[in-house]
């Protein structure tokens, strides 16, 4: 097995800062990652991940965690697209996500998309555990290739949990050497860009949201937790975040939807 390559962390720690905002005491990053603190908007701090570097490539490992408090708010993006890309030496690159909002925290979690570059090989794991009473909307947003190319390998793994009690867990694996039927029409159906919308919200404990399938390519599925899991396919990067960004505003109470 092949170990060569960079290793990158970075690390956030968000807490209420006891005046209605958000203070940062842990804004840490080493290796190719760089965290940046930008104009924040009311109590939510605003921070964006930048790659000093391309990459990940074939044989790095990145690591980024996040930790938010109770009561603080933080707002997560990165600066562009990351393309995992092949390495000198070839091997897998790994890129793990590991986040954890306390009750009363609130965290969104928006980075740009991730673009599978033809002969690289990536394994993500975003692991997030919240307490009762924290919020999330995590965003995952996956595109097979740069245009007119076939992509790489990637497996992309996602697992929350709430109170320590798993809600989702489940992993896609794309492109060269993965298991059969990934792009057939059971998961991607030729489809080039995938991505998933996480929502927890203690508010749907008293107004749960129905499942369904508001626009073309796109999906509702509650979860218990309690979460919403919103998945969409779609031929590019562009028309899957105009799915995810209006799904949302498509959330319809169960009492409605069976009424």
């Amino acid at each position: 097995m092949n170990t060569a390559g960079v290793r990158a962390q970075a690390e956030i720690r968000a807490r209420a800062d006891g005046r209605g905002g958000t203070a940062l005491p842990v804004l840490e990053s080493r290796g190719p990652l760089a965290l940046r603190r930008t104009r924040g908007s009311g109590a939510t701090a605003h921070v964006v991940l930048v790659g000093a570097m391309s990459g990940p490539h074939g044989g790095d490992h990145f690591t980024v965690r996040a930790d938010v408090g109770p009561g603080a708010r933080l707002r997560v993006g990165s600066a562009a697209a990351t393309l995992a890309l092949p390495g000198q030496h070839g091997g897998q690159a790994r890129q793990d996500v590991r986040i954890t909002v306390a009750a009363g925290g609130e965290l969104h979690w928006l980075p740009e998309p991730l673009i599978s570059v033809t002969g690289s090989e990536l394994a993500v794991h975003t692991h997030v555990d919240l307490a009762p009473g924290a919020r999330l909307v995590l965003r995952e947003e996956l595109v097979l290739g740069r245009t007119g190319e076939d992509p790489g390998r990637l497996t992309s793994r996602l697992t929350v949990r709430v109170d320590g009690r798993p809600v989702l867990d489940q992993e896609l694996d794309c492109g060269p050497g993965a298991e059969g039927g990934w792009d057939g029409p059971a998961v991607l159906g030729g489809h080039r860009a995938v991505g998933q919308l996480v929502v927890c919200d203690p508010e749907f404990e008293d107004k749960p949201v129905a499942p369904g399938v508001p626009a073309e390519g796109l999906a509702v599925l509650p979860l218990t937790g309690p979460a919403v899991l919103v998945g969409a396919v779609a031929p590019d990067a562009l028309r899957l975040r105009r799915l995810l960004d209006r799904a949302p505003a498509s959330f319809a109470p169960a009492t409605s939807a069976s009424a």
